[in-house]
């Protein structure tokens, strides 16, 4: 057989098995989409992220290296959700007053630990924002619908998977990235338990608001309230990074 022909049955057995990929794993696309859509405004379509969510699954087929070590349902996970998260952020609807009010909620957070030398708090968060707590409150579900601040957003700036990590010429790159995966884990680990118990179950367990809000005994808007808090807890001491 010639050298061309063996390059020729190699490149039809790569796309067949990468097309194999990409049909076995199509619900995945849709149950990642639904689990974002959960916290997006109601304006957002389930077909404009999964159409996104499908560009991550080919891209993901084509690039996977079973060698690397993660299976392919945990990297088509990660490539998908990174795709649907890219088209959220590309479509800016977010009102400037969000990303606006989340860095104060985020600054307020870390002016009264630093002060306290502990947890802040709801109430001493809104009194240092000079908000009544119902206020505050509002801030933390706006944030929740308005915008993916999440662990997502931290995963995307140090928590990658071996296969998606680069060669790069600077060795300085792989420590950074190890030292942010260790100050994340802490700063997780340092969350109040009821925060970190939301995160559990929402990333980890991939439970919907309504779903935690009956594991833990509070109403949905509060669980989101809770999922805000932590998030912004969490951009407070990281704030170095």
């Amino acid at each position: 057989m010639t050298l061309a022909r063996r390059l020729g049955l190699y490149q039809q057995t790569g796309e067949q098995k990468a097309h194999n990929l990409v049909e076995n794993h199509a619900p995945l696309v849709k149950k990642i989409a639904l689990h974002l859509l959960a916290r997006l405004p109601a304006s957002v379509q389930l077909d404009d992220l999964m159409q996104a969510g499908m560009i991550g699954l080919l891209e993901a087929a084509q690039k996977y290296q079973s060698t690397k070590g993660a299976s392919f349902e945990t990297y088509a996970g990660i490539r998908i959700r990174g795709a649907i998260v890219d088209e959220i952020r590309r479509g800016d609807w977010v009102p400037r007053s969000v990303h606006r009010n989340a860095r104060r909620v985020a600054g307020a957070i870390r002016v009264v630990e630093n002060r306290t030398g502990r947890e802040a708090n709801d109430k001493e968060v809104a009194d240092e924002l000079e908000m009544s707590l119902q206020e505050y409150h509002a801030c933390l579900n706006d944030a929740s619908s308005g915008r993916l601040f999440s662990l997502d957003e931290l995963n995307e700036s140090g928590e990658l998977p071996i296969q998606e990590q680069e060669a790069s010429d600077n060795p300085l790159e792989g420590i950074t990235a190890d030292a942010f995966r260790h100050s994340l884990a802490d700063a997780i680990n340092d969350l109040p338990e009821r925060e970190k118990l939301v995160l559990s179950l929402y990333y980890q367990e991939e439970l919907n608001l309504k779903e935690i809000g009956a594991v833990i005994g509070v109403s949905e808007s509060r669980v989101s309230q809770i999922h805000s808090q932590a998030a912004m807890r969490l951009r407070a001491r990281l704030c170095e990074w």
